[in-house]
């Protein structure tokens, strides 16, 4: 297992982040990154990035706030945007990261969720969180934040989302 580094994202790490996913063709923009860091002065947000040997591997947040409405009115924290870097995968980086963002959500209550994506390109995260102890929250399956009612047609795309949640006691 390779040394896993973590710290806060910093004001230089947008561009970076940008880089590194755009190397594998994936659109993560760096105001998405000024918006997270503005979130974390705020105290809204926790964004953590992940090193090996000083190269960037991934990150991943914490919302204090969910957008997901249950998570919300009940106070559950949110792990949101966990992505880690294709050649980091299945080398301790993903395991790092929730380890530091469950228990930052473990000193603000009893209970953490995510999201995870319903198609095969998520499949090894659905183990992960399984293994973790996430369970289904019980109401089947969102597309952006909302319930899909039996018999709606959604796109089976990045937003189709199955939620979950773990005791942190």
């Amino acid at each position: 297992m390779d040394h896993v580094s973590l710290r806060p994202l910093q004001d230089s790490d947008p561009e970076l982040l940008e880089a590194a996913f755009a190397a594998i063709g994936w659109h993560k923009p760096q105001g998405q990154y000024l918006r997270y860091l503005a979130e974390q002065r705020a105290g809204a947000r926790l964004c953590v990035v992940a090193e090996v040997d000083g190269t960037f591997a991934g990150y991943g947040t914490l919302r204090r706030e969910s957008d997901y409405p249950p998570f919300r009115q009940e106070r559950v924290p949110e792990v949101a945007d966990l992505n880690v870097l294709p050649p980091y995968r299945r080398r301790g980086v993903g395991t790092a990261l929730l380890d530091e963002l469950e228990h930052e959500a473990g000193a603000h209550g009893p209970r953490v969720g995510i999201g995870v994506g319903l198609h095969a390109d998520y499949g090894a995260a659905q183990r992960l969180y399984v293994q973790r102890g996430y369970v289904p929250d019980g109401r089947g399956v969102m597309h952006h934040d909302r319930p899909v009612a039996p018999g709606a047609l959604v796109p089976l795309d990045d937003d189709a989302t199955l939620m979950l949640v773990k005791d942190l006691r």
